[in-house]
């Protein structure tokens, strides 16, 4: 053979190496996605933003420098009624006591759904899905009913208080003004048991997930290593499972601070959170343009803790 068909044949190997379908080049460009395919598929989303989201909140921007009142009407006078903001100044008790109540649950609630989601993932084995619709049952039933079902739950003469009573743990409560001298109802405490009972799922399914997809043999790398099981939590399985914990976490924090159910049935006025404040001012007091001040920062104090939050707690998976 001479060198130069040797040369050819070296050639034609190279391009069979490097376009192995044997199409070449110009085919391969001809399969790639157009550059607007992901923008598309965004659309959905963006749309959805727009119409449930931004205009709502620039009408309620827009409605909280109103003038007037239900009887006479409500108008703009340029450059608005930005007194309606003083409310907040107001209601100041309110807005802390729902961060505080709605930090306390989240609290409660990762303590609880972490080694729940824990034990489903890795523990659970065919008992796994029957876990899951267990953990998701009680949406089934209406966020009125399971709330008002924590009133007979904390009764004062059930058996809940009575444990707590003969066993001195109302009294420490008491102390620490979490409670009522013999009774856990129409307290602190028992409206962030019901906040916790009822954003609990939204804890769990977010955690279960993230260990759910994490790959078990980094666990058993960890102790080949001669890591401690406390250590290999700690310095493998906690941190894989951030994104769940991030996303878990705000799913409980931002519509407990806003709910006022619980507080309205569980509670009194005494511990009434903003939520109800907002309530009463739209459908008692109806001075709209109020309630809708305190809505709007309402909203803009919870995007402002997230936006902090997951720029100090986020993780790759939620960027």
């Amino acid at each position: 053979m001479s060198g130069g068909a040797v040369a050819a044949t070296a050639a034609e190997q190279r391009d069979i190496r490097q376009h192995p379908s044997g199409g070449g080049a110009t085919e391969a460009k001809g399969v790639g996605t157009s550059k607007w395919t992901p923008y598309l598929l965004l659309t959905p989303g963006f749309l959805w933003l727009l119409v449930f989201f931004l205009i709502p909140t620039i009408i309620l921007l827009a409605f909280s420098l109103y003038s007037g009142s239900l009887d006479q009407g409500y108008a703009f006078e340029f450059p608005g009624q930005w007194s309606n903001y003083g409310a907040v100044i107001t209601y100041l008790p309110q807005f802390i006591r729902s961060f505080i109540f709605a930090g306390l649950a989240t609290l409660f609630c990762l303590a609880l759904a972490y080694p729940l989601g824990y034990f489903i993932a890795f523990k659970s084995g065919k008992w796994k899905a029957t876990l899951l619709v267990l953990v998701i049952a009680p949406f089934f039933t209406s966020f009125l009913i399971r709330t008002l079902a924590w009133k007979t739950i904390l009764a004062d003469d059930g058996p809940v208080v009575s444990f707590m009573n003969w066993s001195h743990i109302n009294a420490l409560l008491t102390l620490l003004h979490l409670t009522e001298s013999g009774r856990v109802l129409n307290t602190p405490l028992a409206v962030v048991l019901g906040l916790t009972y009822n954003f609990l799922p939204f804890m769990v399914l977010p955690i279960y997930a993230s260990l759910d997809r994490m790959d078990p043999r980094l666990v058993e790398a960890a102790q080949d290593l001669y890591s401690s099981p406390w250590t290999a939590l700690r310095k493998v399985t906690w941190p894989l499972s951030l994104p769940g914990v991030v996303a878990g976490t705000l799913l409980t924090f931002i519509p407990a601070a806003g709910d006022y159910i619980n507080a309205e049935l569980l509670g009194t006025t005494k511990v009434s959170m903003i939520g109800n404040v907002i309530q009463d001012q739209f459908f008692v007091v109806t001075d709209y343009p109020t309630a809708s001040a305190l809505s709007f920062v309402l909203m803009l104090a919870i995007l402002v803790l997230v936006f902090f939050y997951v720029r100090r707690a986020g993780t790759e998976d939620l960027v």
